[in-house]
């Protein structure tokens, strides 16, 4: 059960789960959302990650190996240091939503990071 209580969506779906509740499992831990919202500013690489974060590179690369199992974020190679980053726009779209319908509760939070227009920012 530890498994599970981590996240990852590979453990989730192995649980029984829907890929959908492996989704919102992977989303629903708040480090995972910082940094989901860290890369929606730029590609990072793990040091860069435990810095601004202040957690230790192990707790880093656990939230990063869940959000890759889900397919949210990527990483390439340049050297010997890995850069990581967004690889679908959309979840931009679903934690803009997502912050409409917390607004609509009385529950207001920013979760993804805008630009001067107010729509989210996009990254390539």
């Amino acid at each position: 059960m530890a498994m599970i209580e981590e996240g990852c969506v590979t453990a989730a779906v192995a649980a029984g789960m829907t890929p959908a509740v492996a989704l919102f499992r992977s989303l629903g831990d708040e480090t995972r959302l910082k940094i989901v919202k860290r890369l929606a500013a730029g590609e990072a690489r793990v040091v860069d990650l435990t810095g601004e974060l202040g957690l230790a590179q192990s707790t880093v690369s656990k939230h990063l190996a869940c959000l890759r199992d889900c397919d949210l974020i990527d990483y390439r190679i340049e050297g010997r240091q890995s850069f990581y980053a967004l690889t679908r726009p959309e979840l931009l779209d679903l934690l803009t939503a997502a912050e409409g319908l917390l607004a609509a509760t009385g529950a207001a939070v920013t979760l993804c990071p805008t630009d001067d227009t107010g729509e989210p920012a996009v990254t390539a």
